[in-house]
């Protein structure tokens, strides 16, 4: 199920996105929000695949609001404004509606969001992953993988066993892993949910050579970290 929250001001609009959403197969809508506060709350409590996100807004326009955001689903922009088409793919919107928006345009734009969740649905099906360390390629499963650290240029990837050392940054060796299970809780740590062992105040336990280690958590992953954790609670 895709669960999908619509961001409008504009009554008529809201209905309009609402009667559409409800013709599709498997998209569940969480929920109608008229301003940009009322979706932080609904983003913070729920899990949501696609926004459909007008950018004229009172208070917080849309694109502010998604630039505030540390983590964002996919976002289909809605305004009756054309010329704000360039800042909405400057953010990586998945599309731009412009009002008033016919079904068969939504219907494109929708179709563009599940090809493309397709498509990374289908990278991240793998659980394991190489990477060139000591002059070749060593393949390494997900759920080996304690933690991450970041050092300039290199990553140190740290299993219960061993450290594995491999030149690429923490931003293109996040993006290969699985959003599920990793967690980036500092700049320079990365973390498996799975072998989480204790939460200290700012600090996490994990467990490497059967010695426990902390890992720092930075003040701007702190919100997302506790989301996430609220989301796994019994």
């Amino acid at each position: 199920m895709i669960n999908t929250v619509i961001v409008d001001d504009e009554p008529l609009a809201l209905e309009i996105l609402e009667s559409y959403i409800s013709q599709l197969k498997d998209f569940k809508l969480i929920a109608k929000c008229t301003s940009a506060i009322e979706a932080h709350q609904v983003l913070a409590n729920h899990k949501v695949d696609l926004i459909f996100l007008d950018i004229e807004m009172p208070v917080i326009r849309g694109t502010e609001f998604i630039k505030s955001l540390k983590s964002s689903p996919e976002v289909i922009f809605t305004t009756a404004y054309p010329e704000f088409a360039v800042q909405g793919f400057e953010l990586n919107a998945m599309d731009y509606l412009l009002k008033p928006i016919s079904f068969e345009r939504f219907l494109k734009a929708v179709n563009k969001f599940q090809e493309n969740r397709s498509n990374t649905k289908t990278e991240h099906e793998q659980d394991f992953i190489f990477v060139k360390a000591d002059k070749k390629l060593i393949k390494i499963n997900f759920g080996e993988i304690v933690y991450i650290e970041g050092l300039k240029d290199y990553v140190i990837i740290h299993t219960p066993q061993s450290r594995i050392i491999t030149l690429q940054t923490m931003k293109s060796l996040e993006e290969k892993l699985n959003k599920e299970s990793f967690i980036r809780v500092h700049r320079s740590y990365i973390v498996n949910f799975e072998h989480i062992n204790a939460i200290h105040g700012s600090d996490i336990e994990v467990i490497t050579k059967s010695i426990p280690r902390l890992i720092p958590i930075g003040n701007n992953y702190k919100e997302e970290l506790e989301i996430k954790i609220e989301k796994r609670k019994l």
